[in-house]
């Protein structure tokens, strides 16, 4: 999803904590005041294509 022109993304929590450790994104607050575990937002460019293949393998294993 999209949230002000910045890809929204759904990932193991692990995964997404290495990601905003390595400076490729940021934690997702759903405006609650805290950020979401398995939420990641990234810049919504050309390089997010492998991340949001990424994220839909895992929602669809969830399944």
């Amino acid at each position: 999803m999209l949230s002000h022109d910045r890809l929204v993304l759904k990932l193991p929590a692990a995964r997404v904590q290495a990601l905003i450790a390595a400076g490729q994104g940021e934690p997702f607050d759903a405006g609650k005041g805290r950020p979401m575990k398995e939420w990641l937002v990234v810049s919504a460019d050309a390089d997010s294509l492998a991340l949001g293949q990424e994220a839909l393998a895992f929602v669809a294993a969830a399944k």
